[in-house]
């Protein structure tokens, strides 16, 4: 079973260097990320093998977050070999989370 990579600042660009790589930005307080964390371990294992699927905790990786700008969580960022091709702000759907990855594939 896929699990979704924890990402820090000493990772970062090594796993989004290569493929297709989504990046869940979230915090522990926030409800709509909680809310989608099932999501997120979903896609992990569905996107094994073909895309990476991973979380930055913004309260831990301040550093990364404000160099992608991110303002509100939860948000998605959709890289294809290191390049930011795409983002989604706040809560949605398996199968809009699962189209845009695959879109990229």
């Amino acid at each position: 079973m896929g699990k979704y990579v924890e990402l820090n600042g000493g990772n970062f660009e090594a796993s989004i260097a290569e493929g297709v790589t989504m990046v869940d930005f979230w915090a522990p307080w926030c409800g709509p990320c909680r809310m989608i964390a099932p999501v997120i371990e979903e896609l992990a294992a569905d996107f094994e093998g073909k895309a990476t699927i991973a979380k930055v905790n913004t309260d831990e990786e301040q550093a990364i977050a404000v160099k992608y700008g991110i303002r509100s969580i939860p948000s998605i960022l959709f890289f294809k070999n290191g390049e930011l091709v795409d983002q989604m702000v706040g809560a949605a759907s398996k199968d809009s989370f699962a189209e845009k990855i695959n879109a990229l594939l």
